[in-house]
């Protein structure tokens, strides 16, 4: 069985909208969740998607669902207070219904330009190397300063790639992570990738496209939208 855990906590900050959470705000009538939601929906190797959510969103998020005709989504669960609370609460209820081999894709609500593609090769990479990890080559020169305000070092751009999601894991592996994560300094335990590597585990990596974003500015809000008209100008003109 393969799960999506597409995690839709965040209250959106940095969005400048106290509102509405960032995962909610619209693009022509559609939440940013549900563009997130209809890829892994529509996608053959997904069986089921689960989803720890903002509190006190639980009942619009099965509105929209319902609306959506988004079919596959097991449960709605009401996230932690942080990102390590809301995995370990979803790790916790997926050790109810998850083998130790089933696959685990962990996905952030508001990265709604992943493809099947990517979803894809994350599967396959995790039947053949034990995970995947989604990333992008790095693409600017990355620069070392403890200060802030002075360069210490620079580091060449062909060494580094940006993780970005879906992380994938066989039940099992990410399950004791999280748990030895409860342990650990909070700021290694955000990103399962970051945890993962903190314990050793050698990771694989599945590129991706740059147009895989994530939303968390009104910026990158403007972005989604020029990439979602390209996307159809494409359909339409067949570019």
């Amino acid at each position: 069985m393969n799960i999506a855990l597409v995690f839709a906590g965040g209250t959106g900050q940095r969005m400048k909208n106290s509102a509405k959470p960032k995962q909610f705000l619209e693009l022509y009538g559609k939440p940013i969740i549900i563009y997130t939601l209809e890829v892994f929906e529509k996608n053959d190797n997904i069986d089921k998607i689960v989803i720890p959510c903002v509190a006190g969103w639980e009942d619009y998020l099965r509105d929209i669902i319902k609306k959506f005709n988004i079919t596959k989504v097991d449960k709605i669960l009401t996230g932690g207070k942080d990102t390590q609370e809301s995995k370990m609460k979803a790790l916790n209820y997926l050790k109810g219904i998850c083998q130790d081999d089933d696959i685990v894709l962990l996905h952030d609500a508001v990265r709604p330009l992943v493809t099947n593609k990517i979803i894809d090769d994350n599967i396959k990479s995790v039947r053949e190397y034990g995970n995947a990890i989604t990333a992008v080559p790095f693409s600017e020169t990355g620069i070392i300063s403890d200060d802030r305000e002075y360069t210490e070092k620079t580091i060449v751009r062909n060494t580094l790639f940006i993780a970005k999601a879906p992380q994938s894991f066989y039940f099992k592996d990410v399950f004791k992570a999280h748990q030895l994560g409860e342990k650990m300094d909070y700021r290694i335990t955000i990103d399962t990738c970051s945890l993962m590597t903190e314990l050793g585990v050698k990771l694989h990596m599945v590129q991706c496209e740059t147009t895989n974003i994530k939303i968390t500015t009104p910026e990158d809000y403007y972005v989604f939208k020029a990439l979602v008209d390209l996307r159809e100008s494409q359909d339409i003109f067949g570019l």
